[in-house]
């Protein structure tokens, strides 16, 4: 299987950015031992304060479901429940010449 890029759009409800950030943060260290995870980045934009990108690298779409089934990530999205404003989520495979 070919290894999986995800890029997740996560976008506070205005005035509730610090909780969502802070919500995010906590994923982070969880994600990045999963069997699998090769990358897994949270950004925020300098554009709006509100929106948060994390940059995620798989080996296999198994690894990604695994992470979608976790009990971090069952928690995360409970958590982001009240505080997010949108969620969106793309996997995507490189183009290569």
């Amino acid at each position: 299987m070919e290894a999986i890029t995800v890029t997740a759009i996560v976008k506070a409800k205005p005035g509730r950015e610090h909780e969502l950030r802070g919500e995010l943060i906590k994923m982070i260290g969880p994600t990045r031992t999963e069997s699998g995870c090769l990358e897994y980045v949270l950004n925020e934009s300098i554009e709006d304060a509100l929106t948060f990108v994390f940059y995620e690298r798989w080996e296999n779409a198994d690894a990604v479901q695994a992470h979608l089934d976790s009990e971090h990530y069952r928690e995360y999205r409970q958590a982001v429940e009240e505080l997010a404003e949108s969620r969106t989520a793309y996997r995507l495979h490189p183009i290569t010449p």
